[in-house]
């Protein structure tokens, strides 16, 4: 049978056998990097996405036989440390993905690779804990908000002195920028807005009722943008209700390899959602990281789970909600103020849900409003750009968006991640602030502050 070059079907993913012995077996999975390497090293078509394929491609420019066998075994991690599992290599760029007879999959083998080495413990006691600590952000989050506390951390982020002995402590860089902690989450502050009671509307896709997966970090980091959520939605006559019972997507802990504590946030969650399901409602959240949890790693995890595939069928982005109740004749293009230039970054975990490009086309609907959409990578990328020995590769990461930005001289600029945002601000360095451009449309329709 002839090798066809390239592939222009869809990325068909494969389900992650995490409950398979093989799946940690050190000898396999090294034979699979060495396949896969050997076939990206032909490639080179993602060097650009991240420093996991930089990193991987200088170690065999670098090696006496300049091709992968004459890299070291032990040298593989290398890469695997910098991949943070955006999965834009899969879902943008690869030609060889299944269905291609390659069946290149380099995020899943990168988390295959993670995974085995969480399970075996092979990091340092410090980094080992660190990542334990920085993935728990259900009940880290919950701890750094207490009122007190919350305004304590808030003042030392601000210390060099403080953040540099952190540094040493943690292993979280002094310069990294670190999330705002609110004492009050978002699921005190908008108690009022539980179980709206308005007329429901259904679309040709949508219920017309939406449940809030508010999320860790938007309860305790964001509780602003979930308020802008919540405002939105009772605007355009839809129902809403907070999910306050929920617990963390488990994504960090992905990122990390830790798929028994996966699974466990999984068995939390699925039963919360699947009663605001069975009460009509569509889930939705603030963070695409979350939202791509429910619709796409946690269905690949537990392919045989109905409940799970009911519960990512149910789970929209929310500008994909709206620009769907748009065409349905169902929402509101009566806005008060316009937006002007909008550089907006697309993150990559909203990119990889291959829903197209709904916040541009949301904006757009705005008057005298023009939006530049930005595809490149933040470089933030979960916990990727807190760590002391990846920050500089983040900042390197966010170059060309921050030089995007600046070109254009925006009105206001952000991005569908916080966490994104975040970080573009930080690299611009210039006092200016990122507006998820959920506030920018509640700021458009006349809402709150």
């Amino acid at each position: 049978m002839a090798i066809r070059e390239g592939n222009l079907e869809a990325p068909k993913r494969h389900p992650i056998k995490w409950q398979e012995p093989d799946y940690y077996d050190t000898t396999k999975i090294n034979q699979e990097l060495e396949r896969v390497f050997d076939i990206c090293h032909g490639c080179r078509r993602c060097v650009s996405l991240c420093n996991a394929f930089p990193t991987l491609f200088d170690l065999v420019d670098e090696s006496p036989t300049l091709e992968v066998d004459g890299v070291k075994k032990e040298d593989y991690q290398a890469v695997v440390d910098q991949c943070y599992l955006c999965d834009l290599c899969a879902e943008t760029k690869c030609p060889y993905i299944p269905p291609h007879e390659w069946a290149v999959d380099f995020p899943q083998l990168m988390l295959r690779t993670k995974a085995s080495k969480f399970k075996a413990r092979t990091s340092s006691i410090t980094k080992f804990w660190r990542d334990r600590l920085i993935s728990s952000t259900g009940s880290l989050l919950k701890t750094l908000s207490t009122p007190g506390i919350a305004q304590a951390i808030n003042s030392a982020s601000k210390s060099s002195k403080l953040r540099a002995i952190g540094q040493k402590i943690t292993g979280i860089h002094a310069n990294a920028p670190l999330p705002r902690f609110h004492p009050k989450p978002a699921d005190k502050q908008l108690e009022e807005h539980i179980g709206q009671d308005l007329p429901v509307k259904k679309g040709s896709k949508t219920t017309g009722k939406v449940a809030i997966y508010i999320t860790c970090y938007g309860n305790h980091n964001e509780p602003a943008i979930v308020k802008s959520l919540v405002d939105i939605l009772i605007h355009n006559g839809i129902p809403v209700q907070l999910l306050t019972d929920s617990n963390c997507c488990g994504m960090p802990k992905l990122e990390l390899g830790d798929l028994d504590s996966v699974a466990k946030l999984k068995e939390k969650n699925i039963p919360v959602f699947r009663r605001a399901i069975a009460n009509g409602y569509d889930i939705m959240s603030i963070i695409p990281s979350c939202t791509l949890m429910y619709r796409e790693e946690i269905p690949l995890m537990f392919p045989e789970d109905r409940e799970a595939s009911d519960v990512a069928n149910h789970f929209f982005d929310p500008f994909e909600y709206l620009m769907g109740r748009y065409k349905d004749g169902l929402v509101s293009t009566e806005f008060k103020n316009h937006l002007g230039n909008v550089s907006y970054h697309a993150a990559c975990h909203q990119r990889v849900q291959n829903i197209g490009q709904k916040t541009r086309e949301f904006l757009s609907l705005i008057p005298d409003t023009s939006v530049t959409m930005i595809e490149r990578c933040s470089g933030h990328d979960g916990t990727y750009a807190l760590k002391e020995e990846s920050y500089e590769h983040a900042m390197k990461i966010a170059r060309p968006v921050l030089r995007r930005i600046q070109e254009s001289q925006p009105d206001t600029y952000g991005s569908d991640c916080p966490m994104a945002g975040r970080l573009i601000a930080h690299g611009m360095n210039d006092e200016s602030n990122p507006e998820s451009p959920l506030k920018m449309l509640a700021r458009a329709y006349g809402l709150g502050n």
